[in-house]
């Protein structure tokens, strides 16, 4: 199991690609808060809820000085094929190899039905404008998870 990411942590650099067909980096949101959130699978009933609550939630984000981005191992066409259904209006990036997963504490075991298996841990981090971890989150819920996370943050 990769190791958590912690308060005060420094948030560990990517570059991946996205639904969009471009690179991006957490060098890209260097001197803006940051929203990322690891889900296991786009188009699945819990990753849309999920990702629909943000979508209808970024105007508040954004407001309040926060941008979103979503990771998944899925391929960039899946990623644009599920950005485009939802009317997604934040980038989606895909970490086939589960690298940035790992590096970021969201890629460990997991329990289903009785089963043991790796997976993509469902995990939100947000990073400042430094680049330093503010919270982390992992095993969080789908439904609600949006929420809490406003909640947490106290934009609520």
């Amino acid at each position: 199991m990769s190791e958590r990411l912690k308060i005060g942590d420094r948030a560990p650099d990517f570059t991946l690609n996205s639904d969009e067909g471009t690179n991006v980096s957490l060098g890209d949101f260097a001197g803006e808060n940051v929203v990322v959130y690891f889900y296991p699978a786009a188009a699945t009933p819990g990753c849309t809820t999920q990702a629909c609550d943000f979508r209808d939630s970024l105007a508040s984000l954004t407001s309040a000085g926060y941008k979103v981005v979503g990771i998944s191992p899925d391929s960039e066409n899946k990623l644009r094929s599920f950005s485009e259904k939802e009317a997604l209006t934040f980038p989606l990036l895909s970490d086939p190899d589960h690298a940035v997963a790992e590096a970021w504490g969201a890629w460990g075991e997991k329990k289903n039905y009785g089963k043991t298996y790796e997976g993509l841990i469902r995990s939100t981090v947000v990073v400042d404008a430094d680049g330093k971890v503010t919270l982390a989150q992992y095993n969080v819920k789908a439904t609600g998870h949006v929420a809490k996370l406003r909640r947490d943050l106290a934009l609520d």
